[in-house]
């Protein structure tokens, strides 16, 4: 009977246990455990277990290889896709809006500061001694003067305003006189404005000038001769009769603002004086400082100027509900657009708990080759944080370039919807503006990252402390 051969060399040893991964220290690597015999010194003895920094390049390429999805994992990927592209357009449609709200602010108060007084000087109601009222200004010329040498102010102009009717052949359309020097309506802004305007300025002395609104209701062109009637013109024995009077247009202005343009005309104020029967006397002072943003500074110094009988009014004054519905309007805007990011950066979470499931196995195998539980989290957070920041990139670039093409893509959605897509008369100006602001893409870039890499935080932490036992029992 044969006897079979002992086995002399063949029994095999147990395998050196690895190394216990210190308490908050981490590894040289993902293979650095191979026991204490790598670690140790025959002069010094064992030596402490390198600790590689935070972000080293193994979980980076770790990280990259898990967004890499194979094809049998095409839930990850298309998950991943999802991300981004959500997280792109959430961006985007911050950076925009806010562009667009900030263009559109801009552009009124431009409008308002550009045809308009930034303070109105007007005296209050005096009672004469047969009961009648009067608000005008006799001493025009000298109140216009010491408000003019106020620091800062750089034009006081003295105004005749009235409310009439203009007719042209068979058109009427109501409309407000301002009566005004020429040398002064040639210093404002939006009204002297030769880019858009018509006619010849300087001829405005021997004619009228007109808004844009007022000459396509009318029909007008430059050289037409419109009339103007006054009801409140001639005091007769048989009772009022209007004033009418024919004025060559001279000037047609657009100051970029529908209202504007749909209800002023000027006159120049010495015939503005007489179709309104106020000779010697104009109903206001029209004020325009350096920095109309602090206007508030200068009306200590203009009252005093004006006098005693003088009240002041501003353009906040005038304009201050709209300026204060539109920072509400803002504000508003802003949050809803947030809670969309915030949602946008939801789907990260859902594609990371994805790839935690399907790589299960790969987390427990990389745990017990002596991975540290930071390194995990690291890894995975860079999945989350890599897409929100890819996202948030691409959304800036997309939303920096609606702002500055805005014209050209505003033009081709009218031309595709059939025109008619932004009305003037309900919005107030003529076009959608947009203005860039670094402090906006600042803002939507920040809550952008900050919400994409906390929500990433989460299944990260979950992928950390997954037990590798738990991980590995079935395979």
């Amino acid at each position: 009977m044969a006897m079979a051969p002992r086995a002399y060399g063949l029994v095999r040893r147990p395998a050196a246990p690895l190394d216990p991964v210190r308490e908050g220290g981490e590894t040289g690597g993902p293979f650095a455990a191979r026991g204490s015999r790598a670690m140790s010194d025959p002069n010094t003895g064992p030596r402490p277990a390198r600790r590689t920094p935070p972000f080293a390049g193994f979980e980076w390429m770790i990280a990259w290889r898990y967004l890499r999805a194979r094809r049998a994992e095409g839930g990850v990927s298309v998950m991943t896709w999802i991300s981004l592209i959500g997280v792109t357009l959430a961006v985007f449609a911050l950076i925009a809006t806010l562009a667009v709200r900030a263009g559109f602010r801009a552009e009124f108060v431009d409008t308002i500061l550009g045809s308009n007084a930034h303070v109105t000087v007007f005296h209050a109601v005096e009672v004469d001694a047969n009961g009648n009222t009067s608000r005008t200004i006799a001493d025009y010329q000298d109140m216009s003067a010491r408000v003019a040498e106020v620091p800062g102010v750089t034009r006081a102009a003295p105004l005749v305003k009235g409310q009439v009717m203009a007719t042209l052949r068979s058109a009427n359309s109501g409309v407000e006189v301002f009566g005004i020097a020429p040398e002064d309506l040639e210093t404002i802004p939006r009204i002297a404005d030769p880019g858009t305007a018509q006619g010849d300025i300087a001829r405005f002395d021997e004619g009228i000038a007109i808004g844009s609104g007022v000459a396509r209701e009318l029909g007008a062109q430059v050289g037409d001769r419109i009339r103007l009637i006054n009801p409140n013109g001639v005091r007769t024995v048989t009772g009022i009769s209007p004033r009418i009077s024919a004025y060559e247009v001279t000037y047609i202005f657009s100051a970029g603002r529908y209202d504007i343009d749909r209800t002023r005309v000027y006159l120049p104020i010495g015939e503005a004086q007489t179709f309104f029967a106020k000779e010697g006397v104009a109903d206001e002072i029209e004020v325009f400082v350096e920095t109309p943003d602090e206007v508030e500074r200068y009306l200590p110094a203009i009252q005093a100027a004006a006098g005693e009988r003088a009240l002041v009014w501003t353009w906040r004054d005038s304009a201050g509900s709209f300026l204060r519905a539109l920072t509400i309007e803002d504000n508003v805007m802003f949050v809803i657009l947030s809670i969309l990011v915030l949602i946008a950066s939801m789907n990260i979470i859902s594609g990371l708990i994805m790839l935690v499931k399907n790589k299960g196995r790969d987390i427990g195998i990389l745990r017990t080759m002596g991975l540290t539980e930071g390194a995990v989290l690291r890894v995975f957070f860079i999945c989350g944080a890599s897409i929100g920041t890819a996202g948030t990139l691409l959304g800036v670039l997309l939303g920096c370039l609606f702002a500055i093409y805005i014209d050209p893509i505003f033009s081709a959605v009218n031309y595709l919807s059939g025109g008619g897509v932004w009305d003037p008369s309900i919005r107030g100006i003529y076009a959608l503006p947009a203005k860039l602001q670094p402090v906006d893409v600042v803002k939507a870039v920040s809550l952008s990252l900050l919400l994409s890499w906390v929500v990433t935080i989460f299944p990260a932490r979950r992928a950390a402390r997954m037990n590798p036992v738990e991980a590995l029992r079935y395979e």
